[in-house]
């Protein structure tokens, strides 16, 4: 038994749902256990791209359990689209499982999302309005709903009385719109209810009970290190904790059962949305990525900024996940560039800083430069068969990272990649 964690090491789109797809052919438990449906992976497999938004990328293999764990935020008609999409391309889900205490998100959430980015103008984090903040914020106040509660007509009305108290005040006297009405809700969420209900079961007991029969389980991280709560560019964050601690609290294991950390790192650096982003390249290098990367959102459609690989930021997820390995990928989209950049500390009135700071203000990315390569890489399976420079380029990052390199992606396809194992 090898249970393993695919985490994120930046800030979010780094490839890990190719990375977990790809892996997940050995495990026998998938289990995501953090973020909701403002995440977003991509798989391609042959010609088909499915774009996975709640539900585990390992949902493509039919004789896996896919479990979303408590620590999942769920949007019951976004779910419901997503599982429908997902049948209408001929995939069977009986092997979906949801976690019965995972937390609901609901209309006032969104519209809250929404409304206090307005508010904050020029000073948004730049969230995707899909209510993940507010849902969040709801489970730390003990005013939130969980899936098990929408089980119950009684129970859900009542809970839904208590939160739509709140949350219309709130509305009203705070943001000046009108309040919410709780029939009109009760009335959209009520196919989507009957939809999910099949699937809401006690997760932790699935998942416990494949660490007793020694099964191989993978934990798919949404999100990235440096969107997380604490860890991550604070306060340009998601509202939850997507690095490998997250795994525990938000699946119901003990640490005593992980085994590996894959930290997924992509080629070069991306982010969306607001915030620091020491490495960005706001020139013809940034358009070059952002085109060839295809590097648009899969949940808002919105361009990614692009910039080179930062390594003190790599260095810090590194830390905070206890990085066992790393799976880097989109190599190729470098290929074809004469001079790559890599971020080795920063310059601040005149200091050196090894490490990313806290506070990031006007900090400037001291850089190495490195070779490019002109071959086209997306064939290549064997390490070796890499041109020189790529490889190059490769084991310096190991070398200033400390941890080694084993999958490598060379192309957007699921085989589309070089395992060095």
């Amino acid at each position: 038994m090898a249970n393993k964690i695919v985490v994120g090491t930046q800030w979010g789109d780094e490839g890990k749902g190719k990375v977990t797809n790809m892996l997940a052919r050995k495990a026998d438990l998938v289990v995501r256990y953090s973020g909701g449906n403002n995440a977003g992976h991509t798989v391609v497999i042959d010609d088909n791209k499915f774009e996975l938004h709640l539900i585990p990328s390992g949902i493509l293999y039919p004789d896996k359990p896919n479990i979303l764990g408590n620590g999942v935020v769920i949007d019951p008609q976004a779910l419901v689209e997503e599982m429908e999409g997902l049948e209408e391309r001929g995939i069977n889900l009986d092997n979906l499982y949801i976690s019965e205490i995972a937390h609901v998100v609901m209309p006032y959430h969104r519209l809250l999302d929404r409304l206090e980015e307005e508010r904050k103008g020029a000073g948004k984090i730049g969230t995707t309005g899909k209510g993940i903040g507010p849902v969040y914020t709801d489970k730390i106040a003990r005013r939130g709903i969980r899936m098990i509660e929408l089980l119950d007509e009684e129970q859900f009305t009542r809970k839904l009385e208590e939160s739509l108290d709140y949350h219309n005040t709130v509305l009203e006297k705070v943001y000046g719109v009108q309040p919410l009405d709780i029939e009109e809700i009760k009335a959209e969420y009520r196919s989507s209810i009957e939809k999910i209900r099949p699937h809401i079961i006690n997760t932790a007991i699935l998942i416990e009970e494949a660490c007793r029969e020694n099964k191989e389980i993978f934990f798919e991280g949404a999100q990235g290190t440096l969107l997380d709560i604490d860890f991550g560019t604070y306060p340009y964050v998601t509202s939850s904790n997507p690095t490998a601690g997250g795994v525990c609290t938000g699946a119901g294991i003990g640490p005593t059962e992980i085994d590996e950390v894959i930290g997924v790192t992509k080629a070069y650096q991306t982010r969306v949305g607001e915030g620091p982003f020491p490495t960005e390249q706001k020139n013809k290098i940034g358009e070059y990525l952002r085109e060839k990367g295809h590097e648009y959102g899969v949940t808002t459609g919105r361009p990614r900024r692009c910039g080179w690989l930062d390594i003190p930021l790599l260095k810090h997820a590194v830390r905070v996940n206890g990085l066992t390995e790393i799976a880097l990928t989109k190599l190729d989209v470098l290929t074809g560039l004469a001079e790559l950049l890599v971020c080795t500390s920063y310059q601040k009135d005149g200091e050196n800083i090894a490490e990313y700071p806290a506070c990031a203000q006007d900090i400037k990315p001291v850089y190495q430069e490195f070779s490019g390569w002109e071959e086209d890489i997306s064939s290549i399976r064997e390490y070796s068969n890499l041109p020189v420079n790529a490889r190059h380029y490769l084991e310096s990052i190991e070398e200033m990272v400390g941890v080694p390199i084993r999958i490598i992606g060379v192309g957007p396809g699921r085989e589309e990649a070089i395992n060095k194992d």
